[in-house]
């Protein structure tokens, strides 16, 4: 939410979650230290719900709130420190090379089987690293419900993932390309051989790019 200071005007924001819909609230500005005091607006029912699945038209592909599956939550007992990875990629040759350079990454892996299996997984887990194909679930790539999904997500979450698009369409790295699909990293399926290369390659710089901020928003959030 955007706040604006009463006393001196600064403008800044803060989380959403952070937030009680619905209450008038007061919080220190962090320029003048000032207390600013706003009304957070109540939730409307569009906005409830599983990531704002229904907000988005995905509410009948998630799964019953009253039902549970274990099978749903596979890493309820990995380590804090356990990376994890979910592959949304029908192909299953292309599928298994991939996880070869996932396991050897140290990865925890989990396969999504169609949109509505990679949303009810998502549900349950915010996945270090996503990969999907561009048609996975869907005939019309520019039109991909779950690349949607996740383009959409709440952004503190999403600053958290690192999704790589499989493609045939664009070219390996292409940065310009990422930015306007809202992924990380673009991978073109010709240069498959060399998956693990690139993949490490894109994370490292994704680790460069997000570590200053990453620290700097925490301090922020430890100080409001």
């Amino acid at each position: 939410m955007d706040i604006s200071c009463e006393n001196c005007g600064n403008s800044f924001k803060v989380a959403d979650e952070k937030l009680p819909a619905g209450k008038t609230v007061s919080i220190k500005c962090p320029k003048c230290k000032e207390k600013t005091s706003f009304p957070v607006p109540a939730k409307t029912e569009n906005q409830s719900g599983s990531d704002g699945a229904a907000a988005f038209g995905f509410a009948e592909m998630m799964p019953d709130e009253s039902t549970y599956d274990a099978s749903e939550k596979p890493f309820d007992f990995i380590e804090e420190e356990g990376k994890t990875a979910l592959v949304c990629e029908a192909n299953p040759e292309i599928k298994g090379r991939m996880k070869k350079v996932l396991d050897f990454l140290e990865y925890h892996i989990s396969d999504a089987d169609d949109t509505r299996d990679a949303l009810k997984k998502l549900r349950y887990h915010t996945y270090d690293l996503i990969i999907i194909n561009e048609t996975f679930g869907s005939r019309s790539p520019d039109t991909n419900g779950l690349l949607i999904y996740l383009e959409r997500m709440k952004m503190k979450i999403r600053r958290n993932i690192f999704i790589l698009l499989l493609t045939k369409r664009f070219t390996t790295m292409d940065n310009m390309t990422a930015f306007q699909k809202s992924v990380n990293l673009v991978v073109n399926l010709n240069d498959i051989d060399h998956f693990e290369k690139i993949l490490t390659r894109g994370l490292n710089d994704y680790e460069q790019f997000y570590h200053i901020y990453k620290d700097t928003q925490r301090q922020i959030e430890n100080y409001l």
